[in-house]
């Protein structure tokens, strides 16, 4: 929303203040403070993003007096530098991105974690030695992303077991797959909820089964996808943060209850006309148990403890020049998961 739109509305918003009663009128007025905003995703409108198109396409933000406008991720979007400048209101931010914006001094907070488990995973042949525990990476070759949050993740894992790099073999990889179907790489990274359903759809086709490298199971609990917004919107408009978190996540957990599934697959069918119906079906059952792995977790949750983790790998592989004392950017709508460590 432009800056002169605000400057239109201070006045006669600052008579109505005063005119009006106190009671029902003036909570009224208080809950539409700020009722028009914007919404950037981290993706591109597809499964992942099914709770944020549930919200908006079936009228949870409507209910809730917001006037939402939700707007595609993408690489070259970046949602923290849109709260920055003031074009979006609420975004979609991995955490390194949260920590990186932190360790450069800006005002962003997190609201909400949506994937409890990062879909960040490696994709492999079953036929191959399963990898049950870390050491068995060694003598591997392992396709990463330089600059990546793969290259993170798995540099930490390596560590973690004890495996030296000169034990494995890490590939530079792109966005083409080839070294992996001809078995040159391993282990390939994929998002668990989209190549990855694409690349084992294709390997099993040719009679390969496939297995994945979950760094989860392995005690990294990187965090991936959560909500942001900036510290001006929870000073300034603190009842338009509580009302939009609550749509968005009742959003979320409704397009990810198993009996509303055909209504959420048609819902991301409105928006990815070009992925098949079956592929979409999978990617949806996937990212329900990557955002919801367990009944008892509800939406939203904020993992401090891997949050915790992820500044810790950060900082110890030099992303970062010190802490930023996570913890203080952790503002949950929603009751946080426990922490023995607390």
């Amino acid at each position: 929303m432009k800056r002169s739109f605000f400057k239109k509305l201070a006045i006669p918003a600052l008579i109505a203040a005063i005119l009006l009663p106190a009671g029902p009128m003036g909570s009224d007025q208080a809950r539409a403070e700020l009722k028009h905003v914007n919404y950037r995703l981290k993706w591109l409108f597809n499964s992942s993003v099914v709770g944020d198109l549930y919200a908006d396409v079936h009228g949870f933000f409507a209910a809730r007096g917001l006037d939402v406008t939700v707007k595609s991720g993408g690489p070259e979007r970046d949602a923290i530098r849109e709260l920055e400048l003031g074009h979006a209101q609420f975004g979609v931010a991995s955490a390194d991105q949260v920590i990186r914006a932190l360790a450069k001094g800006a005002p962003v907070i997190v609201i909400a974690q949506l994937f409890q488990i990062n879909p960040l995973q490696w994709i492999y042949r079953a036929d191959a030695p399963p990898v049950n525990q870390l050491g068995d990476l060694k003598g591997r070759t392992i396709g990463i992303t330089y600059g990546g949050n793969d290259e993170t993740i798995m540099r930490t894992l390596l560590a973690k077991g004890g495996v030296s790099e000169k034990d494995v073999k890490l590939s530079s990889v792109r966005y083409d797959y080839t070294p992996f179907y001809q078995g040159k790489v391993d282990l390939w990274p994929v998002y668990r909820n989209s190549q990855g359903i694409f690349i084992a759809r294709k390997l099993r086709s040719a009679g390969e089964k496939v297995a994945f490298l979950d760094p989860t199971r392995h005690g990294v609990r990187f965090v991936a996808n959560s909500v942001v917004t900036s510290k001006r919107m929870i000073q300034k408009h603190p009842e338009t943060v509580q009302r939009f978190t609550k749509a968005l996540l009742s959003a979320w957990e409704a397009s990810l209850d198993p009996n509303n599934r055909q209504k959420a697959l048609e819902t991301i069918k409105q928006f990815d006309k070009d992925t098949p119906s079956e592929l979409i079906e999978k990617q949806w059952e996937v990212t329900r148990k990557l955002v919801k792995p367990a009944d008892d977790i509800r939406i939203g949750t904020i993992d401090i403890k891997a949050w915790r983790q992820t500044e810790k790998i950060m900082l110890t592989q030099g992303q970062i020049a010190g802490s930023v004392n996570i913890e203080k950017y952790l503002k949950p709508q929603v009751k946080q998961r426990s922490d023995p460590s607390n």
